[in-house]
This record gives structure tokens, sequence and C-alpha cells, in this order.
């Protein structure tokens, strides 16, 4: 069974401060409130600072909590976590802080006329009496309440901002309640201060808990335990589950904030009472959902169970067409194979499924071509860039994300993802093939299906014995145990480069045998190091010396992958390290330090959450598009510090990543087995390194190895893939998906 997981944020609690006087703002941006400035602070020494600070303007005093870093460029600077802000109180104070841009459409010139007036009762006076501002000649009535407004808002802001850091909370929260909550922001807190835990805001549990029980929140209020609930069952979709037990859902609350179960059942049933979570008894088990995935998992399994029901008949005869693309094509297809094509174009909804080398590609080749021969406009999609970049290689066919298939946005309110092609709006074709469906999610696979028009073909295609996807579900492989759908189980191995044992031993693998590692030929390597120093020193060689010159391999060409983030073998360490190897600093290579990172002109990086908005354009500058995805790889062409701009290449992409969203990039020589998914590469070399249990697993070891085109290299302690291998332990995940499709009944 699958353990609910908990997760508390701590503060850092070694930090320092600088207080002192804004002289200017060198960098403001509204959206997240990140600004840079000079400081002038109680030695008279100017400052840069720079951190969470909306509508800060000259002028300012703030007392900022945080640390000295050193910037590659501006040198020594002040990152702060923290600020108290306060506002000036001389008319000369007054005057600069009006004069330097504070309150918008006020100048020098309508600054000294406001403060010659009302000296040091300006601000007061511009909160509370714009009308008396309005008196002033040269200012009018209109004028002076545009003034107040903006200023009231401002205040507002400010209010909100010391009511937030208060409490320990980050001041980026500040702006997201602003956004969303306006002058109320204050008010609504006080009266529910798990507010900030809502997807939109990005607070975590423990700010919103620390923040409530301060205010007097009792330990067992009912708002408090509701907002745990919820919490447990937001956190664990990120642990796969569309719901929770409710007796996992009761214990998982009570050990993350102490208290007994009775309290805990009683706020599930009000939540349940208001479809805040929605029940379901099933197989004597009582589910808790979010409503989302309720409506998702009901969904799939009513308008795919109506699928598979579906069929079409075939307009010519079926073996004429076989042969008619056999001869485009200059192959002749097995006998299983042509089963597979013609089951394929009969069904509405068909699955595709096989490991590495038997055939696959082949058959979706077929598929195209004789839809194409019956007039069928079809789509070509993929979950990741990657993945669909391999598959317009493999079709020769143009393919896309299908997020981007989609016209996937976020909404306006910042909360959820959207989708422009839903029922309203469907996808203008005749048929879908979606490839590498394992590592799709019951979300966005809800969302293809809404897009999906009423008579199209769904042709599903993966491998389902390679890792779930990321978010919660395991559709594809609860579809396959359905038994509902008609499907091509492939197991013949057709391709294999010839004298290739990367594809035969994969398959030793998943079937649970060990192959034989001192075997070193047929691009199946294995170079045994006992020592994880020593299994970094080659690693660190294969990729700067020994591939390139002996293999002529390009850096781009080979890619290491690893279990796990942590440890002298984890992707972490091993990218400082590739990186010192494969692109140290030069002169005139421009650096951008982020926290603990430096990002470097030439350095290799992955985006690693999806990102709709972000905009991008070709080499050329003559088309472009909007949205970079989770897992695609780009390369760093230039790091601008005077417009404070990253631009990333991305096979052909460009985007520009401003420097406060740095939090959105990590380095890619090194990258997990999870975040591969979906990629082909020419060669992979793949770190034994050791983990938890859950990582060093059978299907780990198996999707790292499928990723390798023509070179596998396993390095580090044979004991490791023998490990790997022997534990068949599947992600167990809550979702009754496939007890729902059952109900259809099984094929005839």
């Amino acid at each position: 069974m699958p353990e609910p997981i908990n997760d508390l944020t701590q503060q850092d609690a070694f930090l320092q401060e600088v207080n002192g006087v804004v002289q200017a703002v060198l960098f403001s941006n509204e959206e997240n409130g990140y600004t840079v400035l000079k400081l002038r602070d109680e030695n008279d020494e100017v400052q840069t600072v720079t951190g969470c600070f909306p509508y800060l303007a000259p002028g300012e005093t703030i007392l900022a909590t945080g640390e000295w870093v050193t910037h590659p460029v501006y040198g020594r600077q002040f990152k702060a976590d923290f600020a108290q802000r306060l506002l000036p109180t001389s008319p000369q104070a007054i005057y600069d802080y009006l004069a330097g841009g504070a309150v918008k459409g006020i100048r020098e010139a309508t600054a000294t006329l406001i403060v010659s007036a009302f000296g040091d009762q300006s601000l007061q006076i511009l909160e509370h009496s714009p009308e008396k501002i309005g008196a002033i000649h040269g200012i009018g009535m209109k004028k002076a309440a545009e003034f107040s407004e903006y200023y009231r808002k401002q205040t507002s802001m400010r209010s909100l901002l010391d009511f937030v850091c208060a409490f320990g909370c980050r001041p980026v929260l500040a702006v997201r309640l602003f956004q969303s909550y306006g002058e109320q922001a204050v008010e609504k807190l006080r009266a529910d201060p798990y507010l900030i835990t809502a997807s939109h805001i990005g607070g975590f549990f423990g700010e919103a808990d620390n923040m409530a029980l301060e205010l007097g929140f009792a330990a067992d209020s009912p708002a408090r335990i509701r907002a745990a609930v919820l919490f447990e069952l937001i956190h664990n979709l990120n642990n796969g589950h569309c719901f929770l037990p409710e007796k996992a859902l009761i214990q998982a609350t009570c050990s993350l904030i102490e208290v007994e179960q009775e309290s805990v059942s009683q706020r599930i049933e009000d939540l349940a009472e208001t479809r805040q979570i929605i029940r379901e008894e099933i197989n004597g088990l009582s589910a808790c959902y979010l409503p989302e995935l309720y409506q998702a998992e009901n969904y799939l399994a009513r308008r795919l169970g109506e699928m598979c029901r579906d069929s079409y008949p075939i307009a010519q005869d079926a073996e004429k067409l076989i042969r008619c693309v056999e001869e485009k094509n200059g192959l002749r297809y097995a006998a299983k194979q042509k089963e597979a094509i013609l089951a394929a174009i009969q069904n509405r909804v068909f699955i595709i499924t096989g490991g590495p080398g038997t055939g696959k590609s082949t058959i979706v080749r077929a598929i195209l071509d004789l839809f194409e021969m019956q007039h069928l406009k079809t789509f070509l999609t993929a979950p990741t860039g990657r993945a669909a970049k391999r598959l317009e290689e493999i079709t020769g066919r143009s393919a896309s994300t299908t997020h981007r298939l989609l016209g996937s946005q976020f909404a306006e309110d910042g909360e959820r993802v959207v989708f422009a092609k839903n029922e309203e709006d469907p996808l203008t074709c005749d048929a879908v093939i979606l490839d590498e469906t394992s590592m799709v999610d019951i979300l966005l696979l809800e969302a293809l299906l809404r897009a999906l028009p009423g008579e199209a073909r769904l042709i599903l295609v993966g491998d389902a014995d390679q890792l779930p996807p990321v978010g919660p579900g395991n559709v594809f492989r609860s579809m396959i145990n359905s038994g509902i759908f008609p499907m091509a189980r492939l197991t013949e191995i057709f391709r294999q480069e010839e004298g290739s044992r990367i594809v035969s031993n994969a398959h030793l693998i998943n079937d649970g045998q060990i192959p034989d590692f001192s075997l070193n030929q047929g691009g199946f390597f294995r170079m045994k190091r006992l020592e994880a120093a020593t299994s970094v020193e080659t690693i660190t060689e294969l990729c700067t010396t020994r591939l390139p010159q002996r293999m002529h391999l390009r850096p781009e060409e080979i890619q290491v992958l690893s279990p796990t983030r942590r440890g002298e073998l984890g992707t972490v360490s091993l990218n400082r390290v590739l990186q010192k190897a494969l692109n140290p600093p030069e002169k005139g290579k421009a650096e951008k330090q982020y926290g603990e990172v430096t990002f470097r002109e030439g350095d290799r990086v992955m985006q690693i959450r999806n990102d709709y908005d972000l905009l991008w354009r070709n080499e050329e500058g003559t088309a472009g598009g909007s949205g970079i995805y989770n897992g695609d790889i780009g390369i760093i062409r230039r790091i601008d510090a005077t417009s404070e701009l990253i631009e990333i290449d991305f096979d052909g992409k460009i985007a520009a990543y401003h420097f406060s969203n740095l939090n959105e990039l990590e380095h890619a020589w090194a990258v997990t087995v999870h975040k591969s998914q979906g990629c082909e590469f020419k060669a992979v070399i793949f770190a034994l390194s050791g983990a938890s249990k859950l990582l060093l697993s059978r299907s780990i070891l198996y999707t790292g190895i499928t990723r390798a085109k023509d070179l596998l290299i396993l390095v580090g302690d044979d004991a490791v893939a023998r490990t790997m291998i022997a534990n068949d332990r599947k992600s167990t995940r809550y979702t009754f998906l496939k007890k729902r499709l059952e109900q259809f009944g099984p094929l005839a």
C-alpha cells in the first residue's frame, strides 16, 4: 500500500541584516515584486539589494533580512528574504519619495506643490483627503483622485506585505494575494490564513499553519483541520494518487497536525457536504477525491468505454491495402504486425504496447499511410517536446506536444491550466496518434479526449513497463489491465542493429534476468567502479575525452542519467562536476549566479516545469509561439546582465528568461531517469548510484537503458544493477480507473 507523504517548510536560521534609505530602484517586476535597488546604509555606504519589494520607491527606509552574495558581474550584493519598510516622515524625504516616481503621475513639479501645501502630512492627505490635493491650482480633482487611488493601492500592498512577512511567510505570497483579493487580502487572511495554500498563491501548508496558530487559531480548529485534509490530497497528487482512502487520509492528517482522528473524520464530513472533496465507496474502500480528479476519472471511464465499442469497416480489400503500404515502404510485415495494423484502422480506440525494437514505430507509420489513403486527417502528439520531435523523425510527419496541440495556457486567475481546445472548440481532425502514453497523466488525457471530435479515432502507443507519469494516475496501465480495449501487445524484437545488445539486454532486464555484464560489446558496456569518486572521474572522462575522441560523439549526443538527484552520483553533484569540465569559466563568457547555481553561456539546461506563457521565436525571428515544457533541454546562448535576460536555444526555439525566473531551470548534462522519459539519446551513461529502494527499481533501470539508441555504458558497482533488477516493485497508485473501465465488460 503506498503511503501518503507529508511536507513542511522550515526557515533558514542563519540570516543577516542591512538597513538604510532607498536611493534608486534599478529594476522592478510588477508580476512577482522582484526588485533590484541601491540602498544607502547606516554607514553612508551605497549597497545593492535584491528581493521582493513590490511598489518600492526612493526615499523609503527598509530593514532587510537575508544574506550577502557575490554576483559574477555586479559583485557583492545583499539578497533579502524579508524586509520591514518605513515611509518617509520629513518634508524633504517625502518630496524625494514623491518626486522619485513613487506614485504614478506625480513627478518633481507636482511633488513640490503637494509638499509645499501639506508638509509632513502630505502622505496622510494623499491617502485620506484627495479633494484637498485636488484644490491645489494646477492639479485638479481628477488627477488627485487618480493619485490617491494609486497610493491607497500601494498602502494596502504595503500593509499586506508587512502582515505576511510578520509571520515569516515569503514576500512573493503578498504579491499573489493582492492580485487575487486586492485591498481585502489582509481581512481575508485573518479570517482564513490557509488561503495562501491555494495553488495560484503557492504558499506552503507550514507557512499558513504558522500564521494561523500565531493569530490564535486553535490547534483543533475546523479551519485548520480542513486545510490539512485538502493539503494532504493536493500534496499526494505529486505521488501519483488520484484519491486517498479515507483511513489513510485521516492518519496522514493526524500525523501532519497532531489532532484526534475523530476531529479529522468530522472535517472530512464537512468537506464532503460542501463538495470540496468527493467520497465514493468502491470495493469496500471509502475513497476521498479532489473534485477535478473524481471528474477526470469518471469522464475517462465513460468516454473511453463508449469509444472502445465503436469500429469501422475497411473500404477495400485488407490484403490489398497492406500490400500497397508494403510496396510504398519497401518492406514486408510479419503476421502479427499485419493484424495490429488492420485492427488499428478498424477500431475507434486502439492500444499499441511493447518494449524497444518490437515494431511500434513501423506499425505507426503503416497506420498513417492507411489513414492518408482513406483521406483521414491525423494529428501526431506526445507529452514532451523531445518525444514529439522523435515522433516527427520516425514518421516524417509534423508532431507537437499534447499541451501545444490543445492550446494550453494559464487561466486569468493564474490558478489552473486551461485548454483552448475542448468540446466547444474541438480539434479539426479525424484521428489522433498519441505516443509515449505511459507518461500521460489522467488530467492531460481527459483534456485530449474533451478536445477529440465525436467520431475521431484515437491510437495510444507506449511501453507499459516504463515509469508511470509524474502526475496523478497510471492511465496507460489501467487501460491495458482493464482488458476492454482492442490492443496489440508486441513482444517479438524486429529492430536491433546488427551486433547490438542494448535492446536484447533491456528485454532481459525487464524479464528479471541479469545480462552478462562482462561482455563489453554490441553497444552495451559496463565499467565497474566500486567507489563513487572513481565513478565520477570515469563519467567525466567519458564525456570530455573518451567518447568525443574515440567514438566521435558530440557533447549534446551524450546524456548522463542517474536514478537520484542526491549524493556524489546524483544529478546535482554530477552537473557541478560536468559544468566545470565541459563548460569552464572563460574571459568574455557571461555568467549569472542564482542561489548556489552558476548559469554560464554554453551551459546545457532543462526546463523543470511547464511554462505555458513563455514566448519563443525561431532562429531567424520569422516565427514563434509560446510554451516551454517540463523536460525540454536547451543551450544557454547569451546572458545579458543589462536587461537581466538569459537566452536559451531549445532545439531551434529561442526563449528569453528573466533572472527572476531561473528557478524554472536546472543543468542537464546529468538528469534523472524520470526526467529522461520520452527522450532518446545517441549515447547514455548510466550512473549506478546508491539511492532509496523506491529509486533502485527494475523499471528505472529498464527506462534508463531504453533511452540509449547506439551506446549504453553502465558506470559503477554491479551490485547496484543487480539490486535494481531484483527489485520489481511497481509504483502502486490509488486510482479506480481500471475498475470503472471494467464495468463495460471484456472484449468479445
